[in-house]
């Protein structure tokens, strides 16, 4: 099946791509955590890819774009969550310490609430055995892993 990549700013352009593309596997990214959680409310996606590069975290918490309500949102569509390999691969090793722990927050949140995640590269899904050492060195429990 086709992977299209919507990356879009308003509801209105983001839900007319979509109606466009139906039959095919969505992933969604954006910027706005609001419009994250409209599109996982109101349509039908298969990804949801959360990028983690320029957040900046509050006092006591990570801000890693993902929480329970989400989780339970995309559990109740069947929507999966992506992770950004890019944003690792490119940033210094500070911002990547940053991300990587990020990430590893939103494994422990998707393996409670029983959500898949994928890892994304280059615009499609990684496949391989490095995938998924990579996945176990940040937590992800086996049952995740077996998809990649």
């Amino acid at each position: 099946m086709e992977n299209i990549l919507i990356s879009e700013k308003t509801f209105e352009k983001a839900r007319k791509i979509i109606k466009e593309n139906k039959g095919k596997n969505i992933i969604f990214t954006s910027e706005n955590d609001d419009l994250n959680r409209k599109i996982l409310e109101k349509e039908k996606i298969a990804f949801l890819l959360l990028n983690q590069k320029n957040r900046k975290d509050f006092a006591k918490q990570r801000n890693s774009g993902l929480n329970q309500v989400l989780i339970k949102i995309a559990k109740k569509n069947g929507t999966s969550i992506a992770i950004n390999l890019e944003e690792i691969i490119k940033s210094n090793s500070k911002e990547k310490a940053k991300i990587i722990s990020r990430i590893i927050q939103n494994i422990k949140l998707c393996n409670k609430y029983h959500v898949q995640m994928k890892f994304f590269f280059e615009k499609q899904f990684l496949k391989n055995n490095e995938s998924k050492a990579f996945g176990s060195i940040l937590g992800m429990p086996t049952w995740m892993t077996k998809n990649f």
